[in-house]
Parts: structure tokens; sequence; C-alpha cells
């Protein structure tokens, strides 16, 4: 049952079942303040992780906030590492549209973040958001300027 103090938010009806997000949301503050304590912080309790990525999902509306594109919600709570570890980068790539969690900062005061596709997660790694944006804009500037496109291998 999910918690009353979390709410399974509204923008995820249809999208995902409230067990799965409650279980979910508990998991990702866990791991965000494991690695954010890890790396100094050592102020921020668990409800406030939960606190703020729960205030993340409800503002996202369900979408990437870098993209704008509909996430995966029925993929959370779903990785395998089993698979993982068969399906190598086919797996992972499954998985590109999976609800991610993304600091906004450097993870050191108080918990703040935005819900994003893993791929864009992973693409936008440590960077920031203006950094992030000038990456983008040359990789689109660089494609619009060579005759033949970069060639790709797998998927």
């Amino acid at each position: 049952m999910p918690s009353i103090k979390y709410p399974f938010p509204q923008c995820l009806s249809g999208l995902c079942q409230p067990p799965a997000y409650s279980r979910w949301l508990a998991r990702k503050a866990s791991a965000h303040r494991k690695r954010d304590r890890a790396r100094g912080n050592q102020t921020a309790t668990i409800e406030a992780y939960k606190s703020a990525i729960h205030a993340a999902v409800a503002s996202s509306g369900g979408v990437d906030a870098y993209t704008g594109r509909l996430l995966r919600w029925d993929l959370i709570s779903t990785y395998d590492n089993e698979a993982s570890r068969a399906g190598k980068r086919a797996y992972k790539a499954s998985l590109g549209d999976l609800p991610s969690v993304d600091h906004v900062g450097d993870g050191l005061g108080a918990p703040h973040f935005r819900i994003c596709a893993w791929r864009t997660n992973d693409a936008k790694n440590d960077l920031s958001y203006t950094e992030f944006v000038e990456l983008c804009r040359a990789v689109i500037a660089h494609h619009d300027r060579v005759s033949t496109p970069v060639p790709t291998a797998g998927p």
C-alpha cells in the first residue's frame, strides 16, 4: 500500500502501479543518499531524499525533464542483473526510457532532482544543465556540418 506521506502521483496513473512506485521511490532515495554520503554530504535524511524525488516525479508530468519524451514508468523496479549480463548493450538499450533520478547540483547540499530517461541521464553524466545543452548543440551543429554521418555500430 502506498504511503500517505508520498501519495501516488496523479501523472503516473495508468503508467505504473502504486506499489511499484513506492518501492522505486524508497530504493532511489536510499541509493542517492548513500552516494551523496560517500561524497561528503552527511546532512540530508532519507526522508529529505524521498520528499525531493517524489516532488521531482510529481512535477515531471511523467516525462523526461530534458527531452519532454514520455518515460516508461512500467519499467520501474524491473531491472534484472542476469538479463543485463546476458544482453549487455542490447539489454541496457531496451531500458533507455526507464525513469532515472538526476541530481540538480553536486549532491552536497539539500537534495534536489529532476526526472529523466536513463539514456538521457547516462548522456548527461556529471554535466551541469548548461554544459549538457552546450554539448547537445555541438553534436547537432557537427551533424549539420558533415556530409557523411558518423557510422554507428549496433542498433
